[in-house]
């Protein structure tokens, strides 16, 4: 599965095309699944260009890009950087009107499993953070209710890319017990190293102005649809057909 990241924490003093409201949004989706992409991840904003977990935001992003790609999974974010206060971002998660499918949940963070509670009594998935680097894998595998978590994102921090490569696979040794589907992934000049090395396990990945600005070659993304185009040019001949596994593992 190719994952499309729309946005991110960015700002449009990073990239001045970055979609950012929920008609941005919409569009960016529907280009993106149109070029290949098979789920949907994206940060509602605020009227300020940041990000929030409010309610009425939630909604409206989500309800755009459904609207755009009926039939596709739409998740959002609950990192801590929108709320830091975990009890009051779990509280906004039991406040949210419109339910995207899923929710990436960062588990080095203070207060992931009270998010991810919220996000299990609302029967929304959870993609489960996983940042190298940090003790978000043992904190996940100690959780109780791990094995109840739609998908693990792998996510790798470190941007050059051979430290990349070697932390992704040391990081894959430490979920190797794990029968959950893995999506991994990099970021910035680290990604495309990672999405290859995805695509070589046959484990699902995703690509987006979220993660990386350039493409391949180094000349800047125009759009989320160049890199998904991108990215599939890249995995289609590992993954043996135009799209790829269901999920990884």
């Amino acid at each position: 599965m190719l994952q499309v990241c729309l946005n991110g924490a960015r700002s449009r003093a990073e990239c001045s095309h970055l979609p950012m409201t929920p008609d941005e949004l919409a569009v960016a989706a529907r280009e993106a699944v149109a070029a290949g992409a098979e789920d949907i991840h994206l940060h509602p904003k605020d009227r300020d260009g940041r990000d929030t977990l409010e309610a009425a935001a939630v909604a409206a992003a989500v309800n755009a890009v459904r609207a755009a790609v009926p039939g596709v999974p739409v998740g959002v974010t609950t990192g801590a950087w929108a709320t830091a206060d975990p009890k009051a971002r779990a509280a906004q998660v039991r406040a949210w009107t419109v339910l995207p499918d899923h929710a990436s949940v960062n588990w080095h963070e203070d207060g992931a499993t009270d998010v991810a509670a919220a996000l299990l009594d609302r029967r929304v998935g959870i993609e489960a953070g996983i940042y190298s680097g940090t003790p978000a894998a043992q904190r996940f595998l100690d959780w109780p209710e791990s094995r109840r978590v739609l998908r693990i994102l792998a996510e790798i921090t470190e941007t050059a890319p051979q430290d990349a490569v070697h932390a992704a696979t040391d990081l894959l040794g430490e979920l190797e017990s794990v029968a959950t589907p893995i999506l991994l992934h990099g970021e910035d000049t680290a990604a495309w190293p990672v999405l290859r090395l995805a695509a070589s396990r046959g484990l699902d990945t995703r690509i987006g102005l979220e993660d990386v600005l350039h493409l391949p070659d180094g000349i800047p993304a125009p759009d989320n649809v160049a890199l998904v185009c991108a990215a599939r040019e890249t995995i289609t001949p590992r993954w043996g057909g135009p799209a790829g596994p269901r999920h990884g593992r």
